[in-house]
């Protein structure tokens, strides 16, 4: 009975906490949260852990720095599209771009889902774009339909007024993890999935902040000969500790008959260094980040940083930025535009721009292959434009790859200029003018 009142307690504190009607539905992250308050307490937020944080970082501020640009089927920048305003310069009133899209993926990776409300106005056009907390948001299915026509809708209750909204699928961008539920509505996020491995990260954190703060020093036995009470006991243990600990000081004084012996530490026998890089290279890996990023430099160098961080493009952001690119799409363009060809994408440029040399070699190759003129180059050095820059120049040795070999005919070319001799042909017969003397 008084667990059942204990948590029923809890509950109606968490209710009052929230103070909205979303609550009536459990879902797996207000379990832990609500089950877990104390240890929390103890150990710290998941937040607190340096490795999850340190990918929550770098994957929120990977996102965030790219900029995403709007194709036509060309592949030609689109200036003058009404959401560009808000994709690349004001999203709302509150956030810019960067701010926004790290916000996005931090919801995304940490709660499993991130919502953004699209806000038009009569005319169909976007007035702005914001970022719902996906703790206050609820996806309804109405489960009496068939399958191939179930509608659903998102729930979303403002904490600061309190009032209920529902909102329909095309008014809401909903960006989520590629692990789901069984609907396959909502997505999972890896710290619920991995809470046994952030509890044991957490725990060797603690661990070893105890042992800093009691400077290094293992547990000990006090040794007496006797009885003493409780009471006595934990007088005993209060005076030598606060001796230890005072000003740290290097010698303490105990009663005659007794002995203070220190039970053995070792973090090298226990291999607690290695459990505990093994646990980060776990979570890291979890999230599709390099050691690289980690400051584990164990197996890394300057020379293969590129090489990791196009590693890390394609294994991870890629994905991602997949997600964020098909939503998009999805949401915010008409689809005559879409079948005209247009489509937002990520320039992931910005991730692999190199050392300044190899910046070099590549624009090098890319004005000698007529790839990119010399002012497109220039603009991806954030250089200003020159005269006749935008001419795209190439070897002029090259030919078509039909005309290969065909020097060598015996024949004659269709493209080969007719040959003139050197010498002209004389007439047959008839007399010359020479000049001799005789």
């Amino acid at each position: 009975m008084r667990l059942l009142e204990k948590i029923r307690g809890k509950l109606s504190a968490w209710r009052r906490t929230f103070n909205s009607a979303s609550d009536d539905t459990i879902t797996m992250s207000r379990i832990i949260d609500l089950f877990s308050s104390s240890y929390s307490s103890e150990m710290g937020s998941d937040l607190s852990e340096i490795v999850f944080f340190t990918c929550m970082k770098i994957l929120s501020e990977s996102v965030g720095k790219i900029p995403c640009y709007l194709m036509d089927a060309d592949k030609r920048r689109i200036q003058d599209h009404n959401t560009m305003w808000y994709l690349s310069v004001n999203p709302n009133e509150y956030q810019t771009p960067v701010q926004f899209f790290s916000q996005l993926e931090f919801a995304r990776n940490y709660y499993g889902n991130a919502y953004v409300y699209v806000d038009r106005n009569n005319t169909g056009k976007i007035v702005g774009l914001y970022p719902l907390d996906p703790r206050r948001v609820q996806i309804w299915i109405n489960n009496t339909e068939r399958i191939m026509t179930r509608r659903y809708f998102y729930f979303y209750t403002d904490e600061k007024t309190g009032k209920s909204y529902y909102f329909l699928p095309e008014q809401v961008m909903h960006f989520k993890t590629w692990l789901t539920d069984e609907s396959g509505m909502s997505g999972k996020s890896v710290r619920e999935i991995l809470a046994t491995s952030f509890a044991g990260a957490k725990a060797s954190t603690k661990f070893l902040n105890e042992l800093y703060q009691n400077g290094l020093l293992a547990r000990a036995v006090v040794k007496y000969v006797g009885d003493l009470k409780r009471t006595s006991q934990n007088q005993m243990l209060d005076a030598i500790i606060e001796q230890a600990n005072d000003k740290g000081r290097r010698i303490i004084a105990i009663p005659v008959g007794f002995d203070v012996q220190k039970l053995d530490l070792s973090l090298a026998d226990s291999q607690f260094f290695e459990l505990k890089k093994f646990t980060a290279r776990q979570i890291s890996a979890a999230f599709g980040v390099n050691t690289f990023y980690l400051n584990d430099l164990e197996k890394s160098s300057y020379a293969n940083a590129a090489a990791q961080n196009l590693q890390f493009y394609t294994a991870t952001l890629l994905y991602i930025l997949n997600i964020y690119e098909q939503e998009l799409n999805r949401k915010l363009l008409k689809r005559s535009e879409l079948e005209a060809g247009m489509g937002y994408k990520f320039n992931i440029s910005v991730l692999l721009r190199g050392d300044p040399q190899q910046q070099a070699d590549v624009i090098q190759k890319l004005i000698g292959c007529g790839i990119y003129s010399v002012n497109e180059c220039r603009r991806l050095l954030d250089r200003e434009s020159c005269e006749e820059g935008d001419v795209r120049i190439i070897n002029g040795s090259y030919m078509r790859l039909e005309d290969v070999g065909a020097a060598y005919d015996k024949g004659s070319s269709p493209n080969d200029e007719p040959s003139t001799n050197e010498e002209e042909e004389q007439p047959k017969g008839g007399d010359t003018n020479v000049d001799s003397e005789e």
